[in-house]
């Protein structure tokens, strides 16, 4: 699940690790509506970013369903994109960097910032650990588009600099059946919710 639609998102900012981003009106509203969708995917463990946009959008259904397992885990944590942060992706586009980033994201580390293929790692160890952890049952992982699209690339054997071609949307869900060595994409980017 990627987190509803944050202030950041609405104003065209690339947020990163700002923990004082917090969910828009709209957002808001997304949280509340997916809670039904969320319960019908039988969830056995929340596994969520530390930012608040992602605390605040699992909210309304961890408050609703409080005897499922929930989980803090930092490796879900959004992209460090150092002296990118909070600047506008309208002025961002426009740097030289911009064009790798699109192209060929595993070359880029950002000034001051993370590398995408270290993101990638700390993300994907945190869904091979909840595999090993409990091999069945359903898990669900609250995170940033950046974050996702590198999960999802590297499950279903994409190459990361393929990863924009990927599109996962504020509140939406993509659900993958994985059994720690194969993926099946059962549904992606979806939040007709």
């Amino acid at each position: 699940l990627r987190h509803a639609q944050s202030s950041a998102n609405t104003k065209g900012i690339l947020a990163g690790q700002d923990n004082s981003v917090e969910l828009s009106k709209k957002g808001a509203k997304e949280a509340n509506e997916i809670v039904g969708y969320l319960e019908s995917l039988k969830i056995a463990k929340v596994y969520c970013s530390p930012l608040t946009r992602c605390v605040q959008t699992i909210s309304p259904f961890m408050t609703k369903n409080p005897k499922i397992e929930f989980e803090i885990e930092p490796r879900l944590i959004e992209m460090n994109y150092g002296t990118w942060s909070g600047r506008k992706l309208s002025s961002l586009s426009r740097e030289k960097m911009w064009r790798e980033i699109q192209e060929r994201p595993s070359t880029v580390q950002f000034p001051g910032g993370e590398r995408m293929k270290a993101m990638q790692k700390r993300a994907l160890s945190c869904v091979s650990d909840a595999l090993a952890e409990k091999k069945n049952g359903t898990h669900l992982f609250v995170s940033h588009g950046d974050v996702l699209k590198a999960v999802v690339a590297s499950l279903l054997k994409m190459k990361l600099d393929d990863f924009q071609s990927l599109v996962i949307d504020p509140a939406s869900v993509t659900v993958i059946d994985f059994d720690g060595t194969k993926a099946r994409l059962l549904a992606f980017n979806d939040s007709h919710s």
